[in-house]
């Protein structure tokens, strides 16, 4: 195919603005606020390490699949971890696990 690449008209940020006046969109969004919370926490904790997926996967005694399995699991909201498993990650960032309620 050579089709021409049209290059986008709307930054990631404005499209979910304009979704998020949708009330469905905004609520199925806000369902996964703490999923995307966690999501985050992971990846700026193994950024910190300076490791890569393949890497925490070694420390974890697991493969790099699970890994990114674990993170886009939190991504799309299809797959939430273990405790164990958060913990075993945890450690493979020299950090420890700390759940709290807000």
């Amino acid at each position: 195919m050579n089709a021409k690449r049209i290059p986008p008209t709307k930054t990631h940020a404005e499209m979910v603005s304009n979704w998020m006046e949708q009330p469905e969109f905004k609520a199925e969004y806000e369902k996964l606020d703490g999923e995307f919370a966690l999501l985050d926490e992971l990846l700026a904790a193994r950024k910190k390490a300076g490791l890569t997926q393949a890497q925490v996967a070694e420390r974890m005694g697991t493969k790099a699949t699970a890994i990114t399995r674990l993170e886009s699991g939190l991504a799309s909201g299809t797959q939430g971890p273990s405790y164990n498993t958060l913990k075993k990650y945890a450690a493979a960032v020299g950090k420890k696990l700390q759940i709290r309620f807000v």
